[in-house]
């Protein structure tokens, strides 16, 4: 639902392309946009990278929300969900739950959404899923856009450079978004000390 209208034309979107740190990256997801059914032929997808906060994750879902409107089959998770969806799998109850049936899915929707690359705790099974699925991916030139808060060479280190070499083929170069966390924080005027919050009124109110 906080994705659902994502629009260019619509905040947050329309306020980071008039941001010189982000209006580039806006552009060029504009011109994937533009150019969808091209793209999704080809197996092209989008990388989009930078810290927490700087609209990653809209950006990518506004990719996403034009794939369905046109028609494209997809599939979106985060990484730490859709790994959690692998691992029940293996405990399927019918042979339409079970791992290969998910896995096949995976593979062959139009185009996967993967939202947080790097947020999982780094293991040889984790290693071994995501390469799995990004190289069926390559070979049958799927696309694939992802989100992440690691660059290039931290992404290597915890998903392993052989996948990311394939994420480099599909996506082309990370789109790098720059600038302040610009979710919603609490006012400045409540993140008090412990001891202001304890601290007694210099005057109790009067009674009704």
């Amino acid at each position: 639902p906080r994705y659902r209208g994502v629009s260019f034309d619509r905040p947050p979107v329309s306020d980071m392309a008039r941001d010189p740190a982000t209006r580039t990256v806006v552009q060029a997801v504009r011109e994937y946009v533009d150019a969808l059914d091209e793209r999704l032929a080809e197996g092209r997808g989008l990388w989009l990278s930078g810290d927490v906060g700087t609209g990653k994750t809209t950006l990518a879902m506004l990719v996403s929300s034009a794939a369905a409107e046109a028609g494209y089959t997809l599939a979106v998770y985060s990484l730490p969900r859709l790994l959690a969806r692998i691992r029940r799998t293996y405990d399927a109850e019918t042979a339409d739950d079970s791992y290969l049936p998910f896995f096949e899915r995976l593979t062959s929707v139009d185009l996967l959404h993967i939202d947080d690359l790097g947020a999982e705790k780094r293991s040889d099974w984790v290693l071994e899923q995501l390469y799995a699925l990004i190289d069926e991916r390559y070979v049958s030139k799927r696309a694939v856009i992802v989100t992440t808060n690691l660059d290039e060479a931290e992404l290597e280190e915890q998903i392993g450079a052989r996948t990311v070499s394939r994420l480099v083929e599909i996506c082309g170069d990370p789109l790098r978004l720059e600038g302040e966390d610009k979710r919603y924080r609490p006012p400045a005027e409540l993140d008090l000390p412990p001891s202001a919050a304890r601290a007694e009124p210099d005057a109790a109110p009067s009674s009704p």
